[in-house]
């Protein structure tokens, strides 16, 4: 099994018991508050899951209907999972909403916050390990779905400070107050998740950094070329896909330019693992710079 499976699978065991302390503490304190964190974690089981059977099929190798392999499937996760977080809150602001209308005191306010606090501990140092590891392994869908945790976390501590704000003045709208703050917060990173994920469906460019890096790569291995131009790139997944034209002279054998395209590739992929290289080598008529430039 690999690392980014052992992860998908370890999120869905960690939302199993976030959900079950978080349950807990709203059924302790009947808090409107800790209901809608306690709702916002049924989607992290859900999203997990889907990160799970989305990670498992991106792994998949390329075959006959998807000669590209099928790195993309994570990107479908990561709308799901910003869809799914919009939904959340918005079930939220319902709950909040009725809570406005009938305020009430909490029952055992101090136990239920310490039984959140629980969960929200252990939600947080598995959003950090999420988060590290994701882009590590470069998963959009472990990076989703550790931001996601993240924004549970903050949730929680959101939560937690107006429930306690409620015990201590015994003004008991902070509760549904908060309950509402939460779910607009919680709207804007659904849509953040789902423009990252987007970004990456549409086939958007790699960073400027990362493209300044493959553009240095190429400058530096084309010895023997007369140029490079039409440089492209995306990515998908935890693969980027680069492809240009090399100019060569005339006169030089097809064995002398695959070496350099070798020479290239090779240098590339150290620059940028898990890299996927098309080279188009033309002749000089095609040049259209003097030198070893990179044109996009």
């Amino acid at each position: 099994m690999s690392a980014a499976l052992k992860l998908a699978l370890g999120s869905l065991l960690v939302g199993i018991v976030v959900l079950g302390l978080k349950a807990l503490a709203w059924w302790i304190t009947g808090s409107v508050a800790l209901l809608s964190d306690a709702l916002e974690s049924t989607v992290n089981l859900t999203t997990a899951f889907a990160a799970l059977i989305a990670i498992r099929v991106a792994q998949r190798p390329a075959d006959a209907n998807h000669p590209f392999g099928h790195h993309k499937a994570e990107f479908f996760s990561a709308v799901l999972e910003g869809v799914m977080i919009i939904i959340a809150a918005l079930f939220i602001l319902r709950e909040a909403y009725a809570g406005f209308l009938s305020p009430r005191a909490l029952d055992a306010p101090i136990e239920g916050l310490l039984v959140n606090g629980a969960a929200t501990a252990l939600n947080a140092a598995w959003a950090m390990v999420l988060l590290r590891q994701g882009r590590r392994l470069k998963s959009p869908a472990l990076v989703a779905d550790g931001r996601h945790l993240w924004t549970d976390v903050l949730t929680s501590v959101g939560v937690a400070a107006g429930v306690l704000l409620a015990f201590v003045t015994g003004w008991w709208l902070f509760d549904p107050i908060m309950a509402a703050l939460v779910a607009v917060h919680i709207l804007w990173s659904g849509s953040r998740v789902i423009k990252d994920s987007l970004s990456g469906l549409m086939d958007e460019a790699v960073p400027e950094t990362t493209l300044a890096r493959i553009r240095d790569v190429i400058s530096e291995q084309a010895d023997g070329a007369v140029e490079a131009h039409d440089l492209r790139t995306r990515h998908a997944g935890a693969v980027t896909f680069v492809e240009f034209h090399l100019v060569v002279p005339g006169d030089m054998t097809v064995f002398d330019a695959h070496e350099i395209c070798d020479r290239i590739e090779a240098a590339i992929g150290k620059a940028v693992p898990d890299s996927r290289v098309t080279i188009h080598v033309e002749p000089e008529h095609k040049q259209k710079h003097t030198g070893i430039v990179v044109l996009d």
